[in-house]
């Protein structure tokens, strides 16, 4: 098959793939869930018009006027309001958050006012509503606040209690089976024997699925025969994405993409025009539990899978949850040293951004591309993306960047 540009491919990803369904959520537990419906306030907030600051409710009729004495003839609080009525000549001590008596019209706060017995005096002249919180200020009954697609965080479910929600519509998080393959693998933990290497893929790739709002499942590691895969791929029957890493090349030992086909795998497509990640594989099958599942096999290197991660998955599960659309992710910054000709493949460098108060955001590559070397993804900040085939440029080029978020 001919290279396939990443436009293309995470179109193709993202084709037909379905929202979730949609489920109730306990207010307390749906933070970082994505609201499936849109959401609008049950009740009018504030509630009533109250005081902004603690003081003295004063009548409308007395507003405006200059240093005064005024019969203090009861209290407001927060929860417990003054039942009567102020007339001209009178005020109410008042606190935060407490309704405004009938007849007041504004509040002179504490610091204005002098007291002497049961006379306040004023000190200042006040305007209409001085001090005051419109009822409705904030919102309004039936009004709606939340778009369906909104990621809830603590604004949000703030917010949401506020409008009087006690539950929230919320989409199910898409379910990712995450299958690591290779003989030569052993898990975080183990001691690796003289031809073996720790599994650290399935890790990262759980936490980017996690991060992006999905449900993620590690499988553990498949060996590399076609019985260990199928017993793997049974294991993610109930999944609504099975990612696979390792395994996706042409080599002798790689059996990913047979296994996956005689599992009912359709291969939409097999390798990109991209770089780390080249034998990146997407197909769909019909499982006893999910129509039309997603699945991508990611390279084994772990730099690759973590980038390609990013780029395809993330977008993925972020559509199945019908998100908001992210906002644009490419940024520019000035090369701090001169970069060669690229090749086929959009290029996705590892990189150091410097941006200081006043003067343009700087980037500098690391020495290293080596895909498989995990310590310059982990201290990098950003990528910078390259298109097929640019050519050569100087220092001081003004390139697109991709800020690392994961």
């Amino acid at each position: 098959m001919a290279l396939l540009p990443v436009k293309d491919a995470l179109a193709r990803i993202l084709e037909g793939a379905d929202t979730t369904a949609i489920e109730p959520v306990p207010l307390i537990e749906a933070h970082r869930r994505t609201l499936a419906a849109p959401l609008t306030a049950k009740f009018t907030q504030p509630p009533f018009d109250v005081s902004s600051m603690d003081g003295y409710a004063i009548a409308a009729a007395d507003v405006g006027a200059g240093p005064q004495d005024l019969e203090l003839i009861g209290q407001s609080a927060a929860g417990r309001r003054f039942a009567g009525t102020i007339s001209a000549g009178q005020c109410v001590r008042i606190f935060t958050g407490a309704v405004i008596p009938e007849g007041a019209g504004a509040v002179v706060i504490q610091e204005d006012t002098e007291v002497r017995g049961s006379t306040i005096r004023v000190l200042t002249a006040t305007t209409a509503r001085e001090n005051i919180r419109n009822r409705g200020g904030d919102f309004h009954e039936g009004e709606t606040l939340l778009d369906a697609g909104r990621l809830l965080d603590a604004r949000a479910i703030t917010l949401a209690a506020a409008m009087g929600h006690a539950t929230v519509p919320c989409r199910r998080r898409p379910r990712v089976a995450i299958l690591a393959t290779g003989d030569e693998l052993v898990m975080p933990g183990e001691t690796p024997g003289p031809d073996a290497i720790v599994c650290s893929n399935s890790f990262g790739l759980a936490a980017l699925v996690e991060a992006a709002g999905g449900l993620p499942l590690v499988l553990g590691i498949a060996r590399d025969n076609h019985a260990a895969l199928a017993e793997k791929f049974a294991a993610a029957n109930k999944a609504d994405i099975l990612v696979t890493t390792g395994g996706a090349s042409v080599g002798d030992h790689d059996l990913v993409a047979p296994a996956l086909q005689k599992a009912g795998m359709t291969l939409a497509f097999w390798k990109i025009a991209m770089r780390p990640g080249k034998p990146l594989m997407f197909g769909t099958r019909d499982t006893p539990d999910v129509r039309g599942q997603r699945v991508l096999g990611l390279p084994g290197n772990p730099v690759s899978a973590l980038i390609c991660g990013r780029l395809f998955l993330v977008p993925l599960v972020r559509q199945m949850l019908g998100q908001i659309a992210e906002a644009k992710i490419l940024e520019t910054a000035l090369l701090t040293v001169p970069l060669p000709a690229n090749g086929p493949r959009a290029h996705y460098m590892r990189a150091m951004l410097e941006a200081e108060s006043g003067t343009p955001p700087r980037v500098t590559p690391v020495a290293s591309q080596d895909s498989s070397l995990m310590a310059p993804l982990a201290n990098a900040t950003c990528l910078i993306v390259r298109d097929v085939d640019a050519p050569a440029i100087p220092a001081g080029t003004s390139v697109p960047i991709m800020r690392i978020d994961f």
